[in-house]
């Protein structure tokens, strides 16, 4: 089990989508957008199930689980690889669902259908080829903000 250290919970904490991969019964790979990954714990991570069956359903049949978190702008962010559980009721799964709503999910008892709780068995940086150029974050991050701007104006 990795433990997560305290850079990784806050920018998990503060990214709030992971793309979640995990495998299908043909072996294929399934990727899927959780604006819900957050941080439980020092070796957990967790996302709700809003409608995710695809996601869920490979899961039931292969918990390998890999989350990757980044920040779109600065190009860099963590790779999660672990095992998953599927917590569809109980008392865990109304604690997490409580928890959610704290967080100000809006009716997250209403719309959480199952919670996946992720063991991290590794946790990963991931920084863009970018930085292989001698480029600073802030320029980095400057033209991608850049970049996102004149697609928002062209709409």
């Amino acid at each position: 089990m990795a433990m997560l250290t305290e850079d990784m919970k806050q920018f998990v904490r503060e990214q709030r989508l992971g793309f979640v991969a995990t495998v299908c019964p043909d072996g294929t790979p399934n990727l899927s957008p959780k604006g819900t990954a957050t941080v439980w714990d020092d070796e957990h991570l967790v996302f709700a199930d809003i409608r995710s069956p695809r996601t869920i359903a490979n899961l039931k049949q292969n918990p390998s689980i890999e989350i990757n978190v980044v920040d779109w702008f600065i190009r860099k962010g963590y790779r999660f690889k672990g095992t998953a559980t599927v917590i569809e009721s109980g008392a865990r799964f109304d604690e997490l669902v409580a928890f959610y709503d704290q967080q100000g999910m809006i009716d997250a008892p209403r719309r959480i259908q199952t919670i996946v709780m992720v063991e991290v068995q590794r946790a990963l940086p991931l920084v863009s080829p970018a930085y292989d150029r001698d480029v600073t974050e802030d320029q980095v991050r400057t033209h991608w903000e850049d970049h996102y701007q004149q697609i928002r104006q062209k709409q």
